[in-house]
């Protein structure tokens, strides 16, 4: 017991270590003074929409003039590639005009005045009443807007900033609009490691962008304001006509173009100033402070799930450690030889066989496994001592309906824990971090693909032991049921997002590569997988052959029943990772960061996740064979992913409760794709479900099969 609470606090500590913990690049990128530092536009988002767009696009910021940086050697409108996490994710990157030189202060530094019509001044206005922010990026760094938390102790960064504000002057008043066509940047830095330091080469560790409104009067010959510290007037959005509609009272503003334009201006301030106290490999941490203020929380989180999953774990170790073992010690009394039970009679039972009949009597053949007849209730009633689970031996493993479908489920489910456990593995230990820009998504995509070997293993395994024969069949449905239902959804969906011009749009290239991976290189796996399966190792054996007849299965409780049963199993998961996933949600939807990093709190949640769903299962399992109900294969798969029904709740109420997300196409994005991830977090628990629920069965009916 000593050693158990020793091993838990070296995890816990390890935990506390390891959330802390990233690899926040490969390579170091060191500056000379007089270097040229690449600034790239990515896109904007919002936290009101789910509908993102490449900054370049933009129709009233500066169009990039094509010209080549000097030093660098790259040519502004000239777009990077990008992986497959980075397209996935809507990024859009593209070199800009901005010229940055390390060291040299830019008080400022005209960069062009750009002319828009109604068009552009009312998809102006549009984004900056969405609240979209926009994302550049210097060193592989989001530009940040920078906050103080709520002690005032420490500083703290969001990555983005506000394409402008939407002012009131007064309650009853339109609103009127201003752009931020001013930008200062703040480029922090730090000596070099090593021997670039000693060369007087500098790192960036910080870049933070402070955006401001300043009107288009009021400037020299260059374009430069004469005030930018204190401008008088901000840049508002807006067109006076020229001329008005026939009655002379609605503007053409209202009803049209009427080809008047707005001129805006755009100018830039560049300064950099040392950063003593950050190291390099520190510099994402600024973007995380919030989420370490909220380490006590985590750590709630963490002591919510152990009481949980310790109670869980007194019930299980009740059931198997004295319920089952004293059924099993009562229901052997008498010996149970080669799949027959022999049960005493009651005192003055008359057998309904004659004694002198060469086979035996009816009590003597109770249970035989392999028996052409059901036992009729009349003779259940005779057994002593044989009561709840006991009585369901020879149908309990009994192929269930619909089998071949529950089989590729099964084998996607193994698929998507593989690829789980590998991101969380690879988080934990920070070799995916932010800074690996689409890291999460092309990593995963990658396990996936390379884990239908495991799905087509599975699937194979399971399917033959339901006494499958088509295991070509069945390796087809695998490899297309759940990735098909993914892929058919996407594309669905993102005919919306073309439709709005968003560069979450996935291209119709990248859709094609998606589908040369499903079908050049993941069906393979999975038809080698399903092969070996099926071919090679075979089914499981069972320790107890099931009746022809099946036996009739009496009135259920109101609990054991499908739907309260889910509901009520489902919960119990949940209330282990609810705290968590507030968190996830927040960074996901609220946080302009948009990063979540505590993946060491995560990983200690999903371990106890993982733990609760097993025991879950069993007891739920277990309390259905007790009521003499043997279809519990497919309960079991329900059991362990109905925490997802929960999950799907909860995410319904934080969106009518937590978030602004508004449009069509941005709440039918967010449902839709947070239906999918619950569908597929249900598969993977569901498999987990399963599989623990089969080894369990499979042993307390084994230890009757031994003793």
């Amino acid at each position: 017991m000593h050693s158990d609470v020793r091993r838990c606090a070296l995890f816990c500590s390890f935990v506390a270590l390891t959330q802390a913990f990233y690899i926040p690049g490969f390579s170091i990128k060191s500056y000379r003074e007089g270097d040229t530092i690449p600034l790239f536009w990515n896109k904007v988002y919002s936290d009101n929409t789910e509908l993102q767009y490449a900054y370049s696009e933009l129709p009233f910021v500066c169009p990039p003039t094509g010209r080549t940086h000097t030093g660098s050697g790259l040519i502004s409108g000239a777009t990077l590639s990008l992986n497959l996490g980075e397209v996935l994710r809507g990024d859009r990157i593209m070199v800009s005009d901005y010229e940055l030189v390390m060291g040299n202060d830019e008080e400022a530094r005209y960069l062009c005045s750009h002319e828009i019509d109604r068009n552009g001044l009312k998809r102006a206005k549009e984004v900056i009443r969405d609240g979209y922010v926009a994302e550049w990026i210097v060193d592989n760094l989001p530009g940040a807007t920078s906050f103080v938390t709520t002690d005032k102790s420490r500083k703290y960064y969001a990555a983005g900033w506000k394409l402008g504000e939407e002012y009131y002057s007064s309650p009853d008043a339109d609103p009127q609009y201003f752009i931020n066509n001013h930008v200062t940047m703040v480029i922090r830095y730090h000596r070099a490691p090593g021997r670039d330091g000693d060369q007087g080469k500098k790192v960036i560790v910080g870049f933070e962008v402070f955006p401001k409104s300043i009107e288009a009067g009021n400037r020299n010959e260059t374009g430069l304001p004469a005030d930018i510290l204190e401008p008088q007037y901000g840049m508002e959005l807006t067109i006076s006509p020229n001329s008005t509609s026939v009655d002379g009272d609605v503007p053409i503003e209202e009803n049209g173009d009427d080809g008047a334009t707005l001129t805006i201006p755009y100018t830039y301030s560049v300064y950099f100033r040392e950063e003593e106290h950050l190291e390099w490999q520190n510099r994402w941490d600024m973007y995380f402070v919030a989420q370490d203020e909220s380490s006590n929380i985590h750590w709630l989180a963490i002591v919510n799930s152990l009481v949980i999953c310790g109670l869980l774990t007194t019930v299980v170790a009740v059931i198997v450690a004295r319920t089952v073992r004293g059924d099993i010690k009562g229901y052997t009394k008498d010996g149970l030889e080669d799949g027959k039970a022999r049960v005493k009679r009651t005192k003055g039972t008359r057998s309904p066989r004659k004694s002198n009949e060469k086979n035996g009597g009816l009590l003597d053949q109770l249970a035989d496994t392999e028996g052409d007849a059901d036992i009729s209730s009349d003779e259940e009633s005779l057994m002593e001592d044989t009561t709840g689970w006991k009585l369901v031996h020879g149908d309990v493993f009994r192929p269930p309906p619909y089998g071949g479908l529950l089989a590729p489920l099964v084998g996607s489910g193994m698929q998507l824990v593989f690829m789980a456990a590998g991101l969380l593995v690879l988080s934990c230990f920070g070799i995916l971090n932010p800074s690996f820009r689409g890291g999460y998504v092309s990593v995963g995509m990658g396990l996936f693909v390379l884990a239908g070997l495991f799905s087509g293993y599975f699937s194979s395994r399971v399917y033959k032991t339901f006494g499958g024969q088509l295991w070509q069949k069945n390796v087809l449905v695998t490899g297309t049921l759940i990735p098909g239902l993914l892929f058919a959804t996407v594309f669905i969906l993102n005919l919306f997002v073309w439709a709005q011009a968003s560069s979450t749009a996935i291209p119709f290239g990248t859709l094609v590569g998606l589908v040369a991976l499903w079908l050049l290189i993941q069906m393979p796996l999975v038809y080698v997988g399903g092969w070996y399966g099926f071919v090679v190792v075979g089914h499981w054996t069972h320790p107890i052959k099931a009746n022809v007849i099946p036996r009739q299965i009496p009135v259920q409780s109101w609990y054991t029943k499908s739907v309260q049963a889910l509901l009520l199993a489902g919960f119990i998961p949940f209330a282990v990772i609810f705290i968590e996933l507030m968190f996830v949600f927040k960074s996901l939807w609220q946080d302009k960061s948009g990063y979540y990093y505590v993946f060491g709190f995560l990983g200690v949640v999903s371990t106890i996740l993982i733990i609760t769903v097993i025991e879950v299962t069993i007891v739920a399992t277990y309390v259905q064979l007790c009521s003499e109900n043997y279809h519990w294969w497919w309960q079991s798969f329900l059991v362990g992913g109905s925490s997802s029904i929960w999950i799907f709740g909860y995410l319904t109420w934080y969106y009518f409760t937590k978030l602004h997300i508004s449009g069509f196409v941005s709440s039918l994005l967010f449902f839709c794709y947070g239906f999918l991830a619950c569908l597929v977090y249900g598969l993977l628990t569901g498999t987990i479900g399963f599989l623990s629920a089969y080894a369990f069965v499979r042993r307390i009916y084994g230890a009757i099969k031994a003793d």
